[in-house]
């Protein structure tokens, strides 16, 4: 005959631990639902930080239009990426650019960049030395020594 004492002690631990475990399915229900939602908010934040990124890469290539001048002039627009492509269609050192606008190399850097923006004045010059070609360029910069 089994011992009495030991069934007891059997069935007190099988009850024991279906009381647990129904009282432990609620937390880990709700556990599951926060993981979830925290990795969902982990998403949602990478997403974020994305765009944003994005945004400020594409704000250093953003068009700037300048004011129309006092004498009725036309509205220039600077591009900083059409600044660096009209540089190197024409072959030129950032310096070399620089002296035929009227500033410096490191001018055109920072406005290339986007850490800057060039002046009214400056976008005329640099509307000037757009429509030069290669050989007019040449001749003005040897002009300038």
């Amino acid at each position: 005959m089994p011992n009495i004492a030991a069934a007891l002690k059997d069935e007190i631990a099988r009850i024991a631990r279906k009381e647990v475990r129904s009282e432990t399915v609620d937390f880990k229900k709700s556990s599951a639902q926060y993981r979830g939602h925290i990795a969902a908010l982990r998403r949602r934040i990478e997403e974020l930080e994305r765009q944003v990124k994005k945004a400020g890469r594409s704000a250093r290539k953003t068009v700037v239009r300048e004011e129309p001048q006092a004498g009725g002039g036309v509205k220039r627009r600077f591009s900083a990426a059409r600044l660096a492509a009209t540089r190197k269609k024409l072959g030129l050192s950032a310096a070399d650019f620089g002296a035929l606008v009227g500033v410096t190399g490191q001018s055109i850097y920072k406005w290339e960049a986007g850490a800057a923006r060039p002046r009214s004045a400056q976008l005329e010059a640099i509307a000037a030395v757009r429509g030069l070609g290669k050989r007019e360029v040449s001749k003005r910069l040897q002009a300038l020594g």
